[in-house]
């Protein structure tokens, strides 16, 4: 990740440009969130339904987690010694993405939803929150390969949504 500004700061918003391995950080700890989320929320709801979408959504996500860190494994060669330091990273993830997209994933929360109506409502807002969240990094990236990663996760959040949404409808 690099920064227009000499500023020491969280540099805002816009001025944040993401290299390669960043975007596929920043993934890596959405799909973190997402499968902390339904792996723990799928042994706290009883419908069967729902149960085994947020299974199906955990695997997913584990599947998602794996292909990422193959990734970050094959870039490590290409990426080591070149002295980047990954602060800026490490903030922009706790500042922006830390508790924001799957709240409850790190929390007792995912015990204490009182229906698995509002299991699933807590999915399909978190899968919004995160198109959201990756929609704005997309709109405001200039580089086609962070680009690329960026756009091929949000088709992903956006399956999880449709899926989501769909098993809500038929509830």
């Amino acid at each position: 990740m690099t920064k227009e500004t000499k500023s020491e700061s969280m540099p805002s918003k816009e001025t944040v440009s993401f290299q390669c391995v960043d975007a596929i950080e920043i993934s890596l700890f959405i799909e973190k969130e997402g499968f902390g989320f339904y792996e723990k929320a799928a042994k706290n709801v009883s419908d069967p339904r729902v149960k085994d979408m947020f299974t199906r959504l955990a695997e997913e996500e584990r599947e998602h987690i794996q292909t990422l860190q193959t990734k970050v494994r094959f870039l490590q060669p290409a990426i080591s010694g070149k002295g980047k330091p990954r602060r800026h990273l490490d903030l922009f993830v706790s500042n922006e993405l830390k508790g924001k997209i799957f709240p409850a994933s790190e929390t007792k929360a995912v015990q204490k939803f009182k229906s698995d109506m509002e299991a699933l409502d807590f999915g399909i807002e978190s899968e919004k929150r995160s198109i959201e969240v990756l929609s704005s990094l997309l709109g405001k990236e200039k580089k086609l390969d962070v680009k690329a990663i960026f756009s091929h996760l949000i088709v992903e959040e956006k399956k999880h949504l449709a899926l989501l949404e769909d098993l809500k409808k038929k509830i």
